[in-house]
């Protein structure tokens, strides 16, 4: 009866051990860490990108137009009757909107054809119509609907409006609260819309070397997905831990009933 007992002992011990070191099991730290020596197989000060974010409009989009000078006839010609406060709402009113067929319709000019042009050749078009008419002013384009959504594997997910002229990959994430312990660095997908439709790319943010990918910066629109690691399926924050410690608890009570009824 010893022998036995000491069996059913180690089998006990068994029984909470193995599913404990399963459930303790560490995730590989390379497979969650961010701009790893992989590609690039020495470490640099310096990565070059030339930032080739140029995003041509499209027609829904919407441009904030504001025209300044030091000649009070010519402020006062653009002056409009909404409050000078700078915020999402005041840029809205006071955006033009692309139309369907490209153009917008700016102040004394009747259409401006803007599809397909970047913000800076606007502001170019429109300073050097301005300059036809009016002395020393000067024109601020900006695009309105600058906007980047993150789903997936981060722990704030949703779109966000961007106040900068460039936001990248990074940055992105973060402002969506950043990886959640199981967000897949290697498998980062990027949704962008084209003039067709819209483009797929599947990024790695593991390897140093994203910093010069011409995705690293981002466009208006895009999607970035992070998938989750395959480790996530089998992992604790799904195991069922009450039915496991009542079955653990269980089994325990029973042997010592056992145990002790066979003394």
């Amino acid at each position: 009866m010893k022998i036995r007992k000491k069996q059913l002992i180690n089998l006990g011990i068994k029984l909470v051990l193995i599913p404990a070191l399963v459930l303790t099991s560490c995730i590989s730290q390379n497979k969650v860490k961010l701009l790893q020596e992989r590609t690039a197989k020495e470490m640099t000060a310096d990565f070059t990108n030339p930032k080739n974010t140029t995003y041509r409009l499209q027609a829904g989009d919407y441009l904030y137009i504001e025209v300044y000078s030091v000649d009070p006839k010519t402020s006062k010609f653009f002056q409009t009757d909404f409050p000078d406060l700078m915020n999402p709402t005041y840029l809205y009113l006071k955006s033009y909107t692309v139309d369907e067929f490209g153009y917008i319709n700016f102040s004394f000019v009747d259409k401006m054809y803007v599809k397909g042009l970047t913000v800076a050749e606007v502001r170019d078009q429109v300073q050097k119509t301005l300059n036809e008419y009016f002395k020393e002013s000067t024109a601020v384009v900006k695009l309105v609907n600058f906007e980047v959504s993150v789903i997936g594997e981060v722990n704030q997910p949703g779109s966000f409006t961007i106040y900068r002229d460039q936001i990248n990959l990074f940055q992105a994430v973060s402002m969506a609260g950043g990886f959640k312990d199981f967000g897949n660095p290697k498998k980062v997908k990027l949704v962008r819309q084209s003039q067709t439709g819209s483009n797929l790319v599947q990024l790695d943010l593991s390897d140093n070397k994203i910093l010069e990918s011409p995705y690293f910066y981002l466009q208006p629109n895009d999607i970035i997905y992070i998938e989750p690691l395959n480790a996530k399926s089998w992992s604790y924050v799904r195991f069922p831990y009450e039915t496991f410690l009542v079955l653990i608890s269980t089994i325990l009570v029973g042997w010592n009933v056992y145990l002790n009824s066979t003394d």
